[in-house]
């Protein structure tokens, strides 16, 4: 993970200033606060999963704090629902802003008051829906009752309820999800922002104003959990203050041709879209991925792809995900061998080691076939970054393939975790 940083740093270095004084002009950034984001980034992640085999539901998660001083992410994942009968099962994630404390709250107890507003026996769809609304205006006025005073700070969310018939989402703010559907991106949630028409409508209602596309200056988002100092206009309920809490729920009935679902904070989709991401999941499942090593990847490629933010990806993979394809399999592990070997030779080929970031680049101007859609060679950067280590070092000499003591590197099908 060493070399994956480095290379992330160098690669990244003029977007992680440009980002810094771009916060300067916007007045985002007090010149007395900290810096916002390192110097290197983190790139440490924990990815973990689970499966329910009785009812075909299988997730993985991982979250990597990136270039950001500090983790602000949350995410939480229940494959069975205390109360409610098998195929119930809960997943959300979290990003906080201002700092951890509300996204670690609705990690914690967003479940248990949707819970507490299903009851035992929910009415589909419509009670449903209903009560995710109610979970999250409870779970947002539980946590003003825990808030210290004048204390700033609030929380996106995004949460999928599945039911053995229905799919229910539920989102305040810019953590996004999509469904994919027989091969293609089927439905995906739409931001909150200032400047959609429901939200400058019930902005301005309240008193407020929106200037740099932020309301009152400041907030980038328009609904969320806590940001107490938007929700004191006088009179006004809940979900008709400055930033609500009322998250915007939908519900798809269920079909054979679902494959998976990805919920993710705003740093992933700064990086790919929604259908770059479809077709960059789908074609590791073809590979036999765990999901949550496949999040992993994701994050690792959305690093590299120039993402400057804490990042949280949890993949729910139903019945008709993708399965291992033999064929993907073998161009994959020919695609590695191939990118190791060409590294081999740029280092060989060179009179003084070539950097970290010489090598990426040069890759990145060739013409290499099979990369994988989405992510492209990005998707490549610790196969990349581990032959670098092994071939490139300053220290050791390089060796190519057909010369003498020659190796060739080892092909290996996503992150390698410590």
């Amino acid at each position: 993970m060493a070399a994956l940083a480095r290379l992330l740093e160098r690669l990244l270095w003029p977007a992680r200033k440009e980002e810094e004084v771009e916060e300067e002009e916007e007045g985002c950034r007090s010149p007395n606060r900290p810096q916002s984001l390192l110097d290197a980034p983190r790139c440490a992640q924990r990815p973990h999963g689970g499966a329910a085999a009785a009812w075909g539901l299988r997730f993985g998660a991982s979250a990597v704090q990136g270039w950001r001083a500090h983790m602000e992410d949350a995410h939480c994942a229940s494959l069975a629902l205390p109360g409610l009968p098998p195929g119930w099962a809960f997943f959300a994630v979290l990003d906080g802003h201002g700092g951890a404390r509300a996204a670690l709250f609705g990690a914690r107890h967003l479940k248990g008051q949707v819970l507490e507003a299903l009851g035992p026996a929910p009415s589909e769809p419509q009670g449903v829906c209903e009560a995710l609304r109610r979970a999250f205006l409870s779970a947002d006025a539980r946590l003003r009752a825990l808030w210290p005073r004048g204390e700033p700070g609030g929380s996106t969310a995004v949460a999928l309820l599945v039911s053995p018939r229905f799919l229910y989402l539920a989102h305040c703010g810019d953590s996004r999800a999509v469904l994919s559907r027989a091969g293609a991106v089927a439905f995906s949630t739409e931001d909150h922002r200032p400047l959609r028409p429901r939200e400058r409508e019930r902005i301005h209602d309240a008193g407020g104003t929106i200037s740099r596309r932020r309301l009152e200056g400041s907030l980038a988002v328009s609904r969320a959990l806590g940001d107490f100092a938007y929700k004191e206009a006088p009179g006004r309920p809940p979900e008709q203050q400055l930033v609500s809490a009322e998250p915007e729920v939908t519900a798809l009935a269920r079909q054979a041709e679902d494959e998976f679902m990805l919920l993710a904070s705003d740093g992933v989709w700064d990086a790919m879209s929604g259908s770059a991401l479809a077709g960059l999941v789908a074609s590791r499942l073809c590979l036999g991925l765990a999901p949550e090593l496949l999040c992993a990847q994701l994050l690792d490629t959305c690093l590299c792809k120039g993402s400057l933010d804490n990042m949280t990806c949890l993949l729910v993979c139903f019945p008709g995900a993708p399965r291992p394809c033999e064929e993907a399999i073998r161009k994959e592990v020919l695609l590695d061998a191939a990118l190791g070997r060409r590294v081999a030779e740029l280092c060989a080929s060179a009179s003084e080691p070539p950097s970290l970031n010489t090598v990426f680049r040069t890759l990145a101007s060739e013409d290499i076939p099979d990369l994988p859609p989405g992510g492209g060679l990005y998707c490549k950067a610790t196969v990349i970054a581990e032959a670098y280590s092994q071939f490139c070092q300053p220290s050791r000499q390089c060796w190519v393939k057909g010369q003498k003591g020659a190796e060739e590197p080892t092909a290996q099908l996503g992150p390698q975790r410590n």
